[in-house]
């Protein structure tokens, strides 16, 4: 088997595999399809979200952006730009959007806890916070009442 035959003259057939190295070969497996959360690209599907939470999530990113950019790039134009004003009012403004970022999340999460479909669905003798296995175990060593 001489690679240079009268049929390939001169022909060499680089990454060509054999038969053999085919045999030898696994199948080469499928990617598993990926479903994704809105595919027609018109937000639908986001309709289906509360609107409370859609505009505190909104508002909360565009908060979290600014301030973002503007706590980077108070000090910078502050230091190498020189300008003694504008880069502190940056800074500033870039710490108030971070902090009503805070402020959103927070009132956010107060609304969710304070939702009456989901205290409908606790029980109004349990205390919150309270464990009953461990009190429980106080009140085993304690004399009735």
């Amino acid at each position: 088997m001489f690679p240079f035959d009268e049929e390939n003259e001169g022909e060499v057939s680089f990454g060509e595999s054999s038969d053999a190295e085919r045999e030898m070969t696994p199948d080469i497996p499928e990617a598993p399809s990926v479903k994704t959360f809105d595919e027609s690209g018109d937000f639908e599907s986001a309709g289906d979200v509360d609107k409370d939470t859609l505009r505190a999530f909104v508002v909360a990113v565009i908060y979290a952006n600014i301030a973002v950019l503007l706590v980077f790039l108070g000090p910078m134009v502050w230091y190498f730009e020189g300008w003694s004003r504008a880069g502190p009012a940056l800074l500033g403004v870039g710490l108030l959007a971070g902090i009503r970022t805070y402020q959103t999340y927070r009132a956010w999460d107060r609304s969710r806890s304070d939702d009456p479909d989901e205290t409908m669905d606790a029980d109004p003798n349990e205390t919150v916070g309270s464990d009953p296995d461990l009190d429980a175990d106080v009140d085993d060593d304690a004399p009735e009442r």
